[in-house]
């Protein structure tokens, strides 16, 4: 990690239980700055933590978004906030959306509205891939689909269901949708049905056989890369894909050149996930999508020298020329609660295109890799607490 000095300050944390939280408040801790970790939990884990300065109740985003948006405002006036992070889904899309209530009290590293039009729709996104020459699957609306003769998905339009979108939707409303159906060759899904579960017209995907999944994490200023990252995901939440659980750093020209074209295409500012498949075929990397956002596997980033959180805090607070860019390839990090959720979905998913893996060997693939490569989100035995917290909720889940 690099040493550097603050002139003192707070960041707001909203969080729910995202690993990312508790990074962020032991790498500005490093820092000698300020956390105040907000959520509509009282048990979330990184409160929990020595290195936390402060909790504050905020309402949920996911019930009223206008009472989440006011609650944030209320804590940025506060003088020693000096910014804010973007950890939950709802986060980029208040920044930018209400950006004149905030912009009097913060400064705010988020990209503006126009550009999360594009983040936020796979319709658009991937038509912005393909100007900006990077492999995407071939995207259509579900009512455009004629036949269903070939492996197909379907998944959410929208990585954010509010009125920006949706304009029969109140200001008040939100939703995320996660749900992602496989279609067989020959298989007629229920229309109807899908649009109800996912409450809009979702898209329909080519199914693109992967022989891996990638993340390219980025911080950009105004069309300029500040920082970037890349790291290949060895389990998710499911054994089907989700959320990175173990990750380990690497990398690739080839992952470096899509991702800051498309980002470099997009004038892009602020924080990005970009996910990726390699296709098993071409060896392509094929885009999935971009979170606007601090991400799950961002401990990972950390722990390689990645420090985006740090990163984040001196771009908003105009010392961006102090950050050092840089990492260690082949570091790798767990959630060792999300390594439970691994191997319990073994037993609870089923996919018609991803074959099951051993229980047994999968349990001992992880044990292994522990062993070899003991960095963990959560588990710090210098500041046990959060971890204790993670996996009661874990367990209550």
């Amino acid at each position: 990690m690099h040493d550097v000095t603050t002139d003192g300050g707070s960041m707001l944390i909203p969080t729910g239980f995202d690993a990312g939280s508790y990074t962020s408040v032991r790498s500005l801790a490093r820092l000698d700055v300020g956390t105040i970790i907000g959520s509509e939990h009282d048990d979330v884990p990184a409160a929990a933590s020595r290195f936390c300065d402060e909790f504050v109740r905020l309402p949920s985003p996911t019930e009223d978004l206008l009472a989440y948006r006011d609650a944030l405002v209320g804590v940025a006036a506060r003088p020693e906030v000096r910014t804010i992070a973007p950890l939950r889904p709802q986060d980029p899309y208040v920044f930018a959306k209400y950006a004149d209530r905030f912009e009097p009290y913060v400064s705010l590293v988020t990209p503006p509205m126009e550009t999360l039009r594009t983040v936020h729709d796979r319709v658009r996104l991937i038509e912005a891939a393909g100007e900006a020459g990077v492999p995407a699957p071939e995207t259509q609306l579900l009512s455009d689909v004629d036949t269903w003769d070939e492996e197909r998905i379907i998944k959410s339009r929208y990585n954010l269901l509010v009125d920006e979108y949706l304009p029969e939707w109140s200001p008040r409303d939100v939703g995320v949708v996660k749900t992602v159906t496989h279609v067989r060759p020959g298989e007629t899904p229920d229309v109807d049905e899908i649009e109800a579960e996912m409450k809009h017209e979702p898209i329909v995907q080519e199914y693109v056989r992967s022989s891996g999944e990638y993340v390219f994490g980025a911080l950009y200023d105004h069309g300029e890369a500040v920082s970037t990252f890349q790291h290949r995901q060895i389990r998710g939440d499911s054994y089907t894909g989700g959320g990175g659980v173990y990750r380990e750093s690497i990398a690739d020209p080839e992952l470096e050149a899509v991702g800051t074209q498309l980002l470099d295409h997009l004038d892009y500012h602020g924080l990005a996930c970009i996910e990726y498949m390699r296709d098993a075929d071409t060896g392509e990397y094929v885009l999935t999508e971009i979170n606007p956002r601090m991400w799950q596997s961002l401990p990972c980033a950390v722990v390689a020298g990645a420090d985006f959180p740090a990163h984040y805090w001196l771009l908003a607070t105009g010392r961006g020329e102090e950050i050092e860019p840089g990492y260690e390839v082949g570091v790798g990090s767990h959630l060792l609660y999300g390594e439970l959720g691994h191997l319990l979905s073994i037993i609870t998913d089923d996919s018609p295109f991803v074959e099951a893996p051993s229980l047994v060997g999968t349990a001992a693939e992880i044990a292994m890799s522990c062993y070899r490569m003991p960095n963990f989100d959560v588990l710090k035995f210098d500041d046990p607490r959060p971890f204790l917290r993670g996996v009661r909720h874990a367990i209550q889940r």
